[in-house]
């Protein structure tokens, strides 16, 4: 190797790296130019040399950065295979290189830094320290040479700590290796760096006045800034005594540098890293130190500095640290306090309270929002909450929530000192409006807790409050709501002091309740109040809305004077029947449509009146004949309500009727109040459309063409009478009920006797009217079904084209894309009336499968039993499935078959569930699999070809419906089939959860994972079985994570030990273990499928391999698959007197056997491989048996550590 051949290739690579540099270049040169690079680092003898001379200060800094990248390259790459003597030269040199081959602190650029420091780690991750044990000795003197190598040093340090420990990119014997070594070295290492920081501190802050030392000053700082960082990533996990030694010298040091500007966020960083540290209680008491004098004082001081200088980046980042130092020491104060540890509570805690408050009052949303659970935890501890600092803040505390609970800060407003913070941390007003809900939530908890130390100072706050929005003017602001001249918008200066006061009175008054005595309660002051509300008279539809529930808030008073519900349910009932212009109630011809503020005032009110009679029914009880009278006016005239309204208050009585606690009685009550509905649903016309299509298509109007599709439309009256008798029944069935006692049952004549099973039996009085009009209901279901036949779609009228189609709500929700903020308000229910014969097919198609999901719990036995039901059941709501869309099919399996299945007795299984699951998800299976594949040959083509990228595509739709659908369809096989306890928490609350929902990455199957009786009677169906099983086992490769994990945890491995007794064929056998496979080829990239996956494989393989010789050959076919060490397992499972060795080490064995078919994210399908090599063990290990050992190190380097000394 010559001197001139380095500087011939030396040039061409200036040139190659110019040229992949230069935006001028074309991009054939760029590749060209990037392909002789690649190959020279890949394959030329000479890289080190020309590495170093690419390096040197002379070149410009993309040509040095280019030449280390070279020598970084040798050592990730060609270490293993380098001479000894080129490692020691590779090595002294770049040493040299830090210590005189770059520019100063200054002038040097970070990327420069950066490089060079990778190199070092890289070189210690492959040789320390059995190799170089002088590397901190040589670290320490190079640091002696001046800031530039500090800084260098630092960095070193802070990149070795973050590759060894925090990020783990290294094989397990050399990270443990390294972090020993490094934990054994820990007090060195924390000397120099508290050294490097307090010399090169004390020296900037001498120097930093003086501008004839201004550069030597920016030197120091930099040095300081840098051990700083060290120290942030070591803080985080070495041995609290570090942390705290020298009477917590360190934390000291911290505390002072906040008041430092260059330094404070550096400062803060590493706080809020010490203050947040978990560990035994002992270790953290000297942590306790915060909250003495000093370090109080600096907190503060440099809340106070950063806070009065505006609003600066820079100084908001700082104060959003310190509030999380804040946050921190409350959780250390109150995990400590209390405990073994004999920590009192501090003198300085009336201080700490006070600087919390400020964080609270302080106009930042964000800041505001960080204290809450604090706040939360400080109000919950049991020491604490009785300390008398404490319990004089609360008062303060609910006043600060009065403030805060108002929706101000708006990004894009300037309406108030918010918005200025909220544009630094938030993207739109969207983002801000979901995090303002949360946080709204957040203070609703805390503010009950606050109430449950201070109940009565709460409820004179609301109070107050509530009078005085009573009285205060109406300000609707600059933004007028469309839905009338001078009424308010969501935005609207006087909405959102309501909606924060009526947030605010309702957190308080509950809790009131709750907390204090019956004799405490202030019942004449809640009465008073309540009276005032109502009678407050607005025609606002939002502040209205808010006044019912501060009326539904106080309504528990009236518990105590029982006169005043007459004049609440004038209120609620006025409210029913509210409009913006008067006249149009009583105007036949069509309206403008109704905002959606305005149908919110009316259903707030029907829920109202729904949730009274729900929770106070004794209440109520001498009061229904006022009641009934009222509902029977307002039904009286068919064009006053919608029919939602209307079943509502029909609900409302139903519930009362459940009090008359006689049988006879409610079962007239029911029959009278269902007159009309029986007499319109069983009349031959109606007969007739319900059970013929064209007819059904004719009379809702769905054939017509309509000249002006906002005014006009002839058969909106037929559609609301379908609707009416839908949602009458749909009511009946779900509020209809015997008593709960059983001796009011058998009194009232509920009580029939008990099932063999000896659950006991009741009648439901709304049982005879509901099934005479059973027949027509599944009738309308057969029709609606039909519907979706391309015949009837083509009979569609023009205006209705799309009618069948989802909703553009519908849509949004579930793409994900936010609803503009001020259009939910103000714009009308349905804009036209294409959107309103959507409406309603939608809800009338769920609420005919809502009845049929409540018709089970309801009339229990007497539906059961109804004759053929199962056959009725598959010809109606079964029937036409494949026509049926995604978007309609999963609102069925979750309203209806999930709730009918859950709520069968065992012994209508064999009658009534397996004959409708069996072909149900036979069909599923079908479909789904179909769907999928239709999915992955898209996205196979999308690579070759560009797809669309509009984001509400579709495609993008239907993929997502398809996922949707998958997991509803999973959910109901788990809930079928496996325990209901273990599952139902877990699933139902995420069915539509996100694929990124963060998944846990230890696996630990739920503790009862056994069938149910339900899920043992369906395996005994040959037909069920297999549809199940091959639907659980085919979805593990559908590329829907969620699905994948749930399924893998909670129903793979019951269904299939179910079946283990029986004999599985060979090839069933090898089919489950490769799906199993398959799956992990798609979702091993994400963690917590892969360990599921990863689980059951595992249990598949070792409950099967000693009878199925066939699982061996297909682990064969695994790629890259060690044979060895795959005969080495077998032969130890198939061994009995072999030593168990203990499952951990088996599974871990077994999954590197199966490595290769583990899918990986796409940025690790393409990466050069590094391979580290373990070097000499530095710790003898006890006892070592040969056996583990081996198995351990397939590579055999076991032995090293066998044969030493």
């Amino acid at each position: 190797m010559s001197a001139e051949q380095v500087s011939g290739l030396c040039e061409q690579l200036v040139k190659a790296v110019t040229v992949i540099m230069d935006p001028a270049s074309t991009q054939r040169y760029r590749l060209e130019a990037l392909k002789f690079c690649e190959e020279f680092k890949e394959k030329c003898p000479i890289c080190v040399p020309c590495g170093l001379k690419l390096a040197e200060k002379t070149q410009t800094a993309i040509v040095r950065h280019f030449g280390l990248q070279i020598l970084e390259h040798v050592v990730k790459y060609r270490w293993n295979n380098m001479p000894r003597l080129e490692k020691v030269y590779l090595k002294n040199n770049v040493m040299g290189l830090i210590s005189s081959g770059t520019q100063s602190i200054l002038e040097e650029e970070s990327h420069i830094k950066d490089v060079l420091s990778r190199i070092v780690v890289e070189m210690i991750k492959r040789e320390w320290p059995q190799h170089w044990p002088d590397m901190l000795k040589e670290l320490d003197t190079l640091s002696k040479q001046g800031e530039t190598q500090t800084e260098l040093v630092m960095f070193i340090l802070l990149r070795l700590a973050e590759d060894v420990v925090t990020f783990q990119t290294l094989p397990t014997q050399r990270r443990r290796d390294i972090q020993q070594t490094l934990t054994q070295n820990m007090e060195k290492i924390f000397s120099f760096l508290l050294t490097a920081l307090q010399q090169n501190v004390n020296k900037y802050r001498l120097m930093k006045t003086d501008l004839a030392q201004e550069p030597k000053a920016q030197a120091n700082c930099r040095v300081g800034i840098a051990a700083l960082n060290t120290l942030a990533g070591y803080i985080d996990w070495v041995a609290l005594r570090h942390i705290t030694a020298d009477n917590c010298k360190l934390l000291e040091m911290l505390c002072l540098l906040l008041n430092e500007p260059e330094l404070q966020v550096g400062a803060a960083e590493c706080l809020l890293i010490a203050v947040s540290r978990k560990g035994k209680l002992e270790d953290r008491k000297p942590l306790m130190v915060l909250f003495g004098d000093v370090a109080m004082h600096c907190i503060l001081s440099a809340a106070q500095t950063a806070d009065g200088e505006g609003l600066v980046e820079k100084h908001y980042v700082f104060l959003k640290r310190l509030c999380q130092v804040l946050c921190a020491l409350g959780s250390q104060l109150c995990a400590l306090l209390g405990s073994d540890c004999n920590v009192e509570t501090p003198a300085n805690f009336g201080k700490y309270l006070e600087s919390f408050l400020a964080f609270t009052t302080h106009p930042s949303q964000f800041l505001r929002s960080s204290t809450q659970i604090p706040w939360g935890a400080l109000f919950r501890h049991e020491v604490l909450s009785r300390d008398p600092l404490l319990l004089a803040v609360v008062p303060k505390y609910l006043r600060a929530c009065m403030t805060n609970l108002v929706k101000v800060g708006f990004p894009s407003k300037a309406d108030s000192p918010s918005c200025e913070y909220s544009r630094f941390d938030f993207d739109s007003d969207e983002d801000f409006n979901a995090f303002f809900n949360s946080f709204r939530a957040q203070q609703g908890e805390v503010i009950r807790m606050a109430c449950r130390l201070d109940p009565l100072t709460g409820f004179q706050m609301a109070g107050e409050w509530l009078k005085y929005q009573l009285t205060a003017p109406v300000d609707t602001g600059p933004t007028n709501s469309k839905t009338g001249e001078g009424l308010c918008s969501i935005f609207s200066p006087s909405f959102v002091q309501w909606d924060a006061m009526t947030f605010f009175s309702e957190s308080v008054i509950s809790q009131m309740f709750r907390t204090m005595d019956k004799d405490e309660i202030p019942v004449n002051d809640g009465i008073d109040l309540l009276q005032l509300v109502l009678n407050f008279e607005t025609k606002d539809p939002l502040i209205l809305s808010c006044v019912l529930t501060n009326v539904s808030a106080l309504f528990p008073f009236v518990t105590y004077r029982p006169e005043y519900l007459p004049q609440v349910l004038s209120k609620l009932f006025a409210s029913v029947t509210f409009e913006v212009v008067e006249e149009s109630k009583f105007v036949v011809s069509v309206q403008a449509p109704r905002t959606r503020a305005v149908k919110n005032v009316r259903r707030h009110a029907c829920s109202s009146i729904i949730k009274m009679c729900r929770d106070y029914p004794q209440l109520v009880l001498p009061n229904f004949e006022m009641l009934y009278n009222h509902v029977k006016q307002l039904l009286s005239n068919e064009l006053l309500l919608t029919q939602m309204e209307k079943c509502a208050l029909m609900e409302a009585l139903v519930l009362i009727s459940n009090q008359f606690k006689d049988y006879e009685r409610q079962k007239a009550f029911l029959e009278e109040l269902m007159a009309p509905v029986a007499g319109l649903w069983l009349s031959p016309e109606m007969q007739r459309v319900l059970s013929d299509p064209e007819a059904f298509i004719s009379y809702v109007g769905a054939d017509n063409k309509i000249a002006d599709p906002v005014l006009e439309d002839p058969s909106g009256l037929n559609r609301s009478r379908i609707s009416f008798c839908v949602y009458t029944i749909l009511g009946v069935v779900k509020r209809a009920r015997w008593p709960a006692a059983t001796e009011e049952a058998k009194a009232g004549g509920f009580f029939l006797g008990y099932l063999p099973s000896g659950t006991p039996m009741y009648r439901n009085p709304c049982t005879e009217q509901v099934l005479k009009l059973f027949d027509n209901l599944l009738a309308l279901i057969r029709t609606h079904n039909n519907l979706y036949t391309p015949e009837m779609v083509a009979r569609l009228g023009d205006t209705f084209a799309k009618a069948l189609d989802m909703l553009e709500v519908e849509k949004n929700a579930i793409l994900g894309l936010p609803q503009p903020l001020l259009d939910l308000y103000d714009s009308p229910v349905y804009k036209t009336v294409l959107e309103r014969m959507q409406g309603f097919f939608c809800t009338l198609y769920d609420n005919c499968f809502h009845i049929l999901g409540n018709a089970g719990p309801s009339m229990q036995q007497d539906f059961y039993t109804v004759e053929g039901l199962a056959t009725q059941l598959l010809s109606s709501a079964f029937n036409n499935l494949n026509n049926i869309p995604d978007y309609r099919l999963r609102p069925m399996l979750r309203v209806f078959v999930k709730p009918l299945v859950l709520s069968c007795p065992a012994e209508y299984y064999e009658t009534l569930v397996c004959p409708v699951l069996g072909p149900l998800f036979t069909y599923l299976h079908m479909r789904l699999s179909q769907k999928w594949q239709v999915i992955n040959q898209r996205n196979m083509l999308c690579e070759d070809d560009a797809a669309d990228d509009n984001p509400e595509s579709q495609e993008m739709l239907e993929e997502q419906l398809v996922r949707m659908l998958t997991r509803e369809v999973m959910d109901l096989a788990t809930v079928c089939c496996v325990s209901k306890k273990g599952v139902e928490q877990n699933t139902t609350a995420a069915v539509d959860g996100d694929d990124d929902e963060a998944m846990a990455t230890e696996v630990t199957p739920p503790a009862n994972t056994e069938l149910t009786e339900l899920g043992k009677c369906l395996m005994k169906q040959e037909d069920v079985c297999t549809a199940v099983l091959i639907t659980a086992y085919t979805s593990l490769s559908w590329k829907d994570t969620l699905s994948c994990q749930r399924t893998t945890t909670q129903l793979c491995w019951p269904l299939l030990k179910q079946v283990l007794p029986g004999n599985l064929l060979p090839d069933a056998v090898s089919w489950f273990f490769t799906s199993v496979l398959k799956g992990l080829q798609v979702h091993g990239q994400h963690d917590g499928c892969m360990a599921a996956l990863v689980h059951l494989a595992f249990q598949i393989y070792e409950a099967l391999r000693p009878r199925y010789g066939e699982l061996k050959a297909v682990m064969e076919q695994i790629p890259d698959i060690q044979l060895d060490s795959l005969e080495q397992f077998d032969s130890k499972l198939l061994n009995p007197t072999l030593q168990k060795v203990a499952d951990k080490r088996r599974k871990d064995h077994f999954k590197r056997l199966i490595s290769g078919c583990i899918g990986k994210p796409i940025g690790e399908q393409f990466r050069k491989e590094v391979h580290i090599r373990n070097l000499p063990s530095l710790f003898k290990k006890v006892k070592p048996s040969l056996e583990t050992d081996v198995l351990e190190n397939e590579d055999g380097e076991g032995f090293n550590v066998l044969f030493e000394p």
